[in-house]
């Protein structure tokens, strides 16, 4: 169990491959069993022990909001709205300016089951800038690879292309609160208010900046496809 630690959700997905089977709904709100997708969010923070979450929030935000409004299973809530599309960076940036602390950010259409008090521990003790949440793969070629090399530092990250084995990006992180103003002097310039995590952070800044990652072995979906969307209706019954 993890406290006083906040979580943030990005939640602010378009859903362009899921169009045909959703519709005119965000990402998240895309109902799986019965409910909206950030429901089983949700309630995998609540185990974990999450008190205070902030959503990141774009595409017809509002019916997020109406939904989920300012608490939920017991979990308070907070919304970063965007405007104008900021890209994952920009919007965890945002979002990362509403708390003063470090924090665990999870994407909000993959569920992946990991134990985030032994993940912020794992931080800790590698003194990371990032830890991320590693899942093995086979046999894919939907997903890039994370290489890490001596006490699980991130080496490099590879391109998405067929393998028959590898350690994916799971979309699960904990973020030093001081990343982006980091970030910000090694560039040497105020980062723009637009711009992708992983390409403009992860990617670029693997030295002098330390990331780590940690492979954890839970339950893994990413619903972005229609296959897995679909997988996941019987998964989550």
């Amino acid at each position: 169990m993890v406290s006083g630690i906040p979580a943030i959700v990005l939640a602010g997905g378009l859903g362009t491959r899921l169009r045909s089977v959703i519709s005119d709904l965000p990402k998240p709100m895309a109902p799986v069993a019965g409910k909206p997708f950030l429901h089983y969010i949700f309630l995998y923070l609540q185990k974990q022990g999450i008190a205070d979450a902030v959503l990141s929030v774009g595409y017809k935000s509002e019916l997020i909001q109406e939904f989920f409004g300012e608490k939920y299973v017991g979990i308070n809530i907070r919304y970063a709205v965007e405007n104008e599309p900021l890209g994952t960076g920009g919007g965890i940036a945002q979002a990362m300016s509403l708390i003063d602390s470090d924090a665990f950010v999870l994407n909000g259409d993959t569920f992946f089951d990991v134990d985030l008090a032994e993940l912020h521990e794992f931080y800790t003790r590698r003194s990371s800038d990032i830890a991320l949440a590693l899942k093995r793969m086979y046999h894919f070629d939907r997903y890039g690879t994370v290489e890490i090399g001596n006490q699980e530092r991130v080496l490099q990250f590879h391109e998405k292309q067929y393998r028959a084995e590898g350690l994916i990006n799971g979309g699960v992180y904990v973020l030093n609160k001081n990343l982006f103003k980091k970030v910000e002097e090694i560039e040497e310039t105020v980062l723009p208010q637009k711009f992708s995590f992983e390409k403009d952070i992860l990617e670029k800044h693997l030295l002098p900046l330390h990331y780590h990652g940690k492979e954890f072995k839970g339950y893994f979906i990413d619903i972005g496809i229609p296959e897995d969307y679909d997988k996941a209706q019987g998964d989550f019954k």
